[in-house]
């Protein structure tokens, strides 16, 4: 199988959280918690009238950006108690663009870091004020489990690679975005499943597996030669950028030409 080839790109299929539906119901969610009615005195107010307050911290150092695609399990509640949308009850976490969303998301999941729980009470006015269902103030546990850049946004270092890029003798350049979790390294020959974007040096988006929704599967051996050596680099959990010259891409040969640079998520070896 070979990955990376031209592909029509589609519109980005996303599970927006704050759809209005009655999951099933199961306890451990389906209560809600003991401050719903409103934000208690140690909560943390902004201007704009977004309250919250830290559940369990993260473990993470920085925090996403407006635009950045995040991946989170949530659970809203009214402020009588009912509860009306829950990842966690679908058994699968949502991921989508910061910026897609209500206000009181876009900004309250900025102040995050990766495996932090908060809670938030998000007034009308940055909800849907009162133009639909549910009405009020909104209440949400979120877990921020990762993110990354949205993929309509090319890196900041898309023209070439930053200083502190790590090099091999081949010419690949890299750099770890975050630290995996895993102990061994994929060979050339094995089989892995990966989230992956890639640009042109431009900063035009011409493959994702983010924007498909889907993360895609190959043997190492049957790809470019920067991903074959690249992807050995890695450990499962591990996201790495990856600045490829066209000698190890496709050599001049078919588009897209010259250096491309791949954000990179490995998720599992086989």
């Amino acid at each position: 199988m070979r990955i990376l080839t031209l592909l029509a790109l589609v519109l980005l299929t996303t599970v927006l959280p704050l759809m209005a539906q009655t999951p099933p119901p199961q306890q451990s969610v389906a209560t809600p918690p003991p401050d719903v009615k409103a934000p208690p005195p140690d909560a943390i107010k902004t201007p704009s009238g977004l309250a919250s307050k830290v559940i369990k911290p993260g473990t993470g150092k920085t925090h996403p950006g407006k635009s950045d695609l995040v991946t989170v399990h949530y659970t809203g509640w009214k402020t009588d108690g009912g509860m009306f949308d829950s990842s966690v009850l679908r058994g699968k976490p949502a991921q989508f663009p910061l910026d897609r969303v209500i206000a009181g998301w876009t900004e309250g999941v900025q102040l995050m870091v990766e495996g932090e729980k908060r809670r938030f009470w998000i007034p009308e006015s940055l909800a849907y004020k009162g133009q639909r269902e549910p009405k009020g103030m909104l209440v949400f546990d979120v877990e921020l489990i990762s993110f990354m850049p949205s993929p309509s946004e090319p890196p900041p270092d898309v023209k070439a690679a930053p200083a502190d890029a790590k090099k091999t003798a081949s010419g690949l350049a890299y750099k770890v975005q975050h630290a995996g979790t895993g102990a061994r390294h994929p060979s050339a020959s094995s089989t892995v499943t990966v989230h992956y974007s890639g640009w042109t040096t431009d900063g035009k988006l011409f493959d994702s597996s983010v924007v498909r929704g889907q993360p895609a599967t190959f043997p190492l051996d049957g790809v470019i030669k920067g991903w074959t050596e690249g992807l050995q680099l890695m450990v499962e959990g591990e996201k790495t950028r990856f600045w490829i010259p066209e000698s190890l891409a496709y050599q001049g040969r078919s588009a897209p030409y010259g250096m491309l640079v791949f954000d990179v998520e490995l998720i599992s070896i086989k």
